[in-house]
């Protein structure tokens, strides 16, 4: 690493390493500590035998990831309600991949497959990720976790054996989405339950996070009657100054509920044959501090 310093070299993989954290954890508060202390071990070793600083900056945060996504695991199981992941806002400017390489970059961190790798084991979750959302090699994967190649290849293909079964199947077409995502903005803020009903597939599923510090349904609610009465029930105690913003979250459309010019929810659908078949809403708080600026 000539003419480089430890913070350049860093600096050039930070995307990276942020984007498996944030796989691995499915927080991205989390995913950002995991890198700051991958970057204080790494200021403070002896770099001078470090050929490919990015395989051992990905070995290091990955290392750290697995150690607190058990810690995390087991406080997951005292949360109030669901639990979803930390919505991210996803942008695609003009350097944006082709429509193949958004959708896979879109699949790979979608709530919904979020949702999925929260059933992997740790060791599993970070074969997954290294593998199928980085392309990882099986032997730099193996030299990451201190396991044999033919070990992590049985982790793999569990893993995504696991996946398969567990992904539910979505429509991917993100304008389709974003006008079904129009639509259904339009209905639920409005309270009308003959449009919604119109555009909910029969057995689709409303999410809500809200850790037990604001208010979000403790259960999943299931079936478009329930679901579509919930939310003209929302609509009917509207909040003052409440704003709709819709942007691209987790690589897909989403909506960003201001109150006030703060962070109220932040709302997605899922689509299935052209109807609305599950809602993510995330309310709790601790998890909408990225979209505060």
């Amino acid at each position: 690493m000539p003419g480089d310093t430890a913070t350049d070299v860093f600096e050039t993989h930070r995307s990276v390493l942020t984007g498996v954290a944030y796989r691995m954890l499915g927080r991205f508060a989390d995913a950002e500590d995991v890198v700051q202390e991958a970057w204080v071990r790494w200021s403070a070793e002896d770099r001078s035998d470090v050929r490919e600083p990015r395989g051992y900056l990905v070995r290091i945060t990955t290392r750290l990831a697995i150690d607190r996504l058990r810690q995390a695991q087991s406080r997951r199981e005292s949360y109030v309600g669901p639990w979803l992941p930390e919505p991210i806002a996803t942008r695609f400017g003009q350097t944006a991949p082709d429509s193949a390489e958004r959708t896979e970059l879109a699949e790979s961190v979608s709530l919904a497959v979020l949702v999925v790798l929260e059933s992997l084991s740790p060791l599993e979750r970070a074969v997954f990720v290294l593998r199928e959302a980085f392309g990882f090699p099986y032997g730099e994967i193996a030299a990451t976790l201190d396991r044999s190649e033919a070990a992590v290849r049985q982790l793999a293909g569990r893993a995504r054996r696991h996946v398969e079964e567990r992904r539910p199947r979505y429509d991917v077409d993100p304008a389709a989405r974003r006008d079904l995502t129009e639509r259904f903005l339009a209905a639920a803020s409005g309270g009308d339950l003959d449009a919604l009903l119109r555009l909910l597939a029969p057995d689709v599923r409303l999410v809500g996070d809200s850790g037990g510090k604001t208010k979000a349904p403790l259960r999943v609610l299931r079936s478009a009657d329930k679901v579509g009465r919930f939310l003209c029930a929302v609509a009917q105690q509207p909040l003052p100054g409440a704003e709709f913003r819709i942007l691209d979250v987790n690589g897909a459309p989403g909506v960003l509920v201001l109150v006030e010019g703060k962070p109220d929810s932040v709302v997605q659908i899922e689509v299935r044959d052209g109807r609305v078949a599950c809602v993510h809403i995330v309310r709790n708080p601790d998890k909408l501090t990225a979209f505060a600026v």
